[in-house]
């Protein structure tokens, strides 16, 4: 089968690749109809380059039909349509009954020292053929897959697999209070679709971006956007200002390890990218500093007393933070991947009675897999309004 392979950084091929089969009685393989190419597939292409061994298959936001099932599968069968979680849980251990689903104790990868493992996303979780390709095994058949409805296009479920949940989570995780305001740092996918999703909640949505088009999808919905390009230094006083002086009740950090605004850091990343595989796997194991502008710009303008929800990926393990200043505002903190199943009957409503969060019409481009490595070189670049991309075998 065709797959997205990747074979360093910044270097992702379409290749063949040996086509899944059961392996497990309750394995489950799909014929994928559609894969995101996610934000955080961004970092294996740029950054997190020590944890990835060359052709290893991308992608970790798949749907599809169900091609063949293993003996004990009795959940699903050939012919179900089925959007796959990006994490790898069991749905039965102790973590899974607490809906912590990303932590998996049966999929936990403690050689690490790592949660759940997840699709297409490095040796630290797992190492797992990931769904941007033809077909895909997906274990656990009898939890794992998600049953949708025909007769909605791909797009109205496919993001079930990890955007809507993460934004769900984040926005949750915010714990706006009721009349209360978010602001989102970030307006790509997962930003843009936590306003949305905090708007349906009924509360003031504040939003920050840098990228033109990002600003004006979020205005165009009723969000009160801020351009960093034109707020870098007065950014703070003006939210305060909006805000009764005091800053907003939530903040939803939806940027991440590759902030804007942190050249120093960028530049260790870079120049890490340059190093032996050993030696750029121990910096970033015991002294791997983040891009944290978004992160201390959040600490700066939630109001005292109020909360940080961060779903934007950090892998630094020497990251400075202001404890002080934390401590003072008295603010707590909230973060982590996706408890996708979770959510997922909170959620799934929403996409059959609706489409109130407008997830039909949230990508921007839809490619053949075939084009998969000029979509990752125009979604990092941000170029030709590059969004969200569903690659499609």
């Amino acid at each position: 089968m065709k797959a997205v392979a990747w074979h360093g950084k910044r270097d992702v091929r379409v290749e063949e690749v040996p086509d899944p089969g059961i392996r497990k009685p309750d394995d489950v393989i799909l014929r994928v109809t559609s894969s995101g190419v996610c934000g955080s597939d961004l970092h294996l292409y740029e950054v997190m380059t020590p944890y990835l061994n060359e052709g290893n298959v991308l992608g970790h936001e798949p749907m599809g039909i169900v091609e063949e099932v293993g003996p004990e599968v009795s959940s699903v069968a050939p012919g179900d349509r089925v959007v796959v979680p990006f994490n790898i849980s069991c749905g039965s251990c102790w973590m899974c009954s607490q809906g912590l689903h990303s932590q998996c104790e049966t999929t936990q990868n403690r050689e690490h020292g790592t949660g759940a493992s997840l699709f297409g996303y490095t040796t630290l979780y797992g190492e797992v053929p990931g769904g941007q390709a033809e077909y895909l095994r997906v274990p656990y058949g009898n939890t794992l897959p998600i049953k949708v409805p025909e007769g909605p296009p791909d797009d109205r479920f496919l993001f079930l697999s990890d955007v809507l949940p993460t934004a769900w989570q984040g926005v949750e995780y915010a714990d706006v209070p009721d009349g209360g305001t978010l602001l989102v740092l970030g307006l790509g996918p997962i930003g843009e679709m936590a306003t949305r999703i905090a708007q349906h909640r009924g509360h003031r949505v504040l939003a920050v971006d840098l990228v033109s088009d990002r600003l004006e999808r979020a205005r165009s919905h009723g969000v009160e956007v801020y351009d960093l390009r034109e707020h870098e230094k007065d950014l703070v006083e003006v939210v305060r200002q909006a805000t009764d002086g005091r800053g907003p009740d939530s903040v939803l950090d939806a940027v991440g390890m590759e902030a804007h605004g942190a050249p120093i850091a960028k530049a260790m990343q870079q120049a890490a990218g340059y190093l032996p595989e050993a030696i750029q796997r121990k910096l970033m194991e015991t002294a791997s500093v983040d891009r944290l502008h978004a992160l201390h710009l959040a600490i700066e303008l939630v109001r005292r007393g109020g909360t940080i929800s961060i779903s934007g990926v950090y892998g630094g393990m020497a990251d400075p933070l202001p404890l002080r200043v934390l401590f003072d505002k008295q603010v707590q903190i909230r973060m982590g991947q996706a408890n996708v199943l979770r959510w997922v009957p909170e959620i799934m409503p929403l996409l059959l009675d609706g489409d109130p969060l407008r997830t039909d019409s949230f990508a921007s481009h839809h490619l053949p897999l075939s084009e998969a490595p000029s979509a990752y070189e125009q979604f990092q670049k941000k170029e030709d309004g590059s969004f969200k991309v569903v690659l499609q075998p």
